[in-house]
């Protein structure tokens, strides 16, 4: 079943093993199943801590249990675990045998505090990237706390139940039987949503904090830029974000970061959050700013209070909290949205397998999604509301070549319409002889550019037409002490690289106006070179 390779390097990690583990398999004569049987024997024979028992009765057939030694309980995976999920299944083996987790040791304690009966089933595809996260965030709490009980799904495995659960997106979850949540989530956002008493005590701990030099508010590129030029000049840097590496998190490919060739967004946004982490950065995860205050004094005290009622305080702050996919606004998008209204190709594509679809953008990100697409569905209907497509010419090329591809320029998306709670249809207007349209179809992929997530600073910090923090060459903004950097920002082209630049900047501007400034008593200990 493995490679060579992989069973190279899955025996290293299996080396890891601290205590013994056993897999309970409940097979079928599926070729899935055959395949599982083979996966697991590969796995059994790299390691003599790992037993198979093959003697299970699962109503989900095939399926497997990650369990310790004379138990039963632990993390079925229904379906290969392969693809993105075989490092999900790796660390599943490596938890449920001893190997400790890479997570704060507060958020174990949080799982492990979790009281009451969740029964976690987890929809994925193999093409997911936003996938493992929320499997490996329900995979760990399986493993510390009993209580928990989690089922990984592979879609693809098990389509009958995925039509009939209506799930047209990934990564999907169930809290028993009942829809927990959708999209990307981590493991601190899941406890969260369960403990109902978490904000209280997180807004506590902001409280308690001292004050930093400088404060960073988002942890996407140019907060992660901000956060290690700040640190390096051994002054208090704390980093606030809702999720580190922020939009990222979304991107599949990244094959244009100099001295990077190839990567996709979550391995680089892992990195970064590792490498601020290496110059001991207070990082603050799930946490949404929702005012910022302006000091009252030269060399006062900024502070910026969070949506759970916390309050930090720095001398100095950089604003980097990135932008969001952009809506289309049209009706039909909230009421489908999941339902056969997405933005990510990459993780929803393969659920439109042999279905009608349109891609709404003629940019970069249309065209790039549409071509995609038409690898798997069964055709693509692109709609651009120019009067050609903006999309680099090499992509635009391509995307003409493909023979189950539509075109539409000059075409207003009016409606996306839909019956039964599920997408049916997309309504688009000839801007040229002002014709109405319908395309029929199952899925709709916008794809329209970025809006700045800055809609708490109103009022407060100086912001262009578009929403964008208005920034001088050096990222200061209209308010001391207060800078700006990345895609946030009137900085043009939104690239990560560029993002990356512009938060250096902020941070040796804000370290530059932090030596000019007196120090006032409520500050933190004075800057040093």
């Amino acid at each position: 079943m493995l490679d060579a390779t992989l069973k190279s390097q899955l025996q290293q990690y299996l080396g890891m093993l601290r205590q013994p583990i056993r897999l309970i398999a409940s097979l079928d004569d599926s070729a899935t199943g055959v395949e599982m049987r083979s996966l697991l024997d590969d796995i059994v024979s790299l390691s003599d801590k790992v037993t198979l028992d093959a003697s299970g009765n699962d109503a989900r057939k095939p399926s497997f249990v990650v369990a310790r030694e004379r138990e039963t309980q632990g993390v079925r995976f229904a379906g290969l675990p392969l693809g993105h999920e075989f490092t999900s299944l790796v660390l599943a083996l490596l938890w449920t045998g001893g190997h400790p987790p890479k997570v704060e040791a507060d958020v174990i304690e949080s799982i492990k505090a979790l009281d009451g009966d969740f029964g976690f089933e987890v929809y994925m595809s193999l093409t997911c990237h936003n996938c493992p996260d929320v499997v490996q965030a329900l995979s760990l709490m399986a493993i510390f706390n009993p209580k928990v009980k989690t089922v990984v799904i592979e879609g693809g495995a098990f389509q009958q139940e995925v039509t009939e659960r209506d799930i047209m997106a990934v990564p999907m979850v169930f809290l028993n039987g009942k829809v927990f949540g959708s999209g990307r989530m981590t493991v601190e956002e899941i406890v969260a949503k369960l403990d109902t008493n978490s904000g209280d005590r997180e807004a506590a701990k902001l409280n308690a904090k001292d004050p930093f030099d400088v404060l960073i508010v988002g942890g996407g590129p140019a907060g992660a830029a901000a956060a290690v030029y700040a640190a390096r000049k051994g002054i208090r840097v704390g980093v606030a974000a809702e999720r580190f590496g922020g939009q990222v998190n979304d991107t599949m490919a990244i094959e244009n970061y100099i001295s990077v060739l190839e990567t996709d967004g979550p391995k680089f946004a892992a990195a970064l959050e590792a490498q601020v982490r290496h110059y001991e950065v207070d990082i603050m995860n799930l946490q949404r700013a929702d005012k910022i205050i302006p000091a009252e004094e030269p060399g006062g005290l900024v502070q910026v209070q969070m949506a759970n009622g916390g309050v930090l305080q720095a001398r100095s702050v950089i604003l980097s909290t990135g932008a969001r996919w952009r809506n289309v606004n049209v009706p039909g998008e909230q009421e489908y949205k999941n339902k056969g209204v997405a933005y990510c190709p990459h993780c929803d594509g393969p659920l439109f397998k042999g279905k009608r679809t349109a891609v709404i953008g003629g940019g970069n990100s249309g065209v790039e999604a549409a071509i995609d697409l038409a690898g798997i569905v069964q055709h693509v209907t692109l709609v651009e509301f120019a009067d050609q497509l903006k999309a680099d010419a090499v992509l635009v090329s391509k995307l003409k070549s493909l023979p189950n591809v539509t075109i539409h320029v000059n075409a207003q998306t009016t409606e996306i319409t839909g019956a039964d709670g599920k997408v049916n249809g997309l309504k688009y207007k000839d801007r040229a002889t002002n014709e109405e349209h319908l395309v029929p179809l199952e899925g709709v992929f916008v794809q329209i550019g970025l809006v700045p997530n800055t809609e708490f600073l109103k009022g407060t910090v100086e912001l262009s037409r578009f929403g964008e923090i208005v920034v001088d060459a050096k990222g200061h903004t209209n308010v001391p002490g207060v800078f700006a950097a990345g895609d946030c920002t009137t900085v043009p082209y939104k690239q990560i690289v560029i993002a990356a630049g512009e938060g250096a900047k902020a941070a040796l501007s804000a370290f530059d106006h932090l030596i000019r400034q007196p120090v006032v008593a409520a500050a933190s200990e004075a800057v040093t070179a």
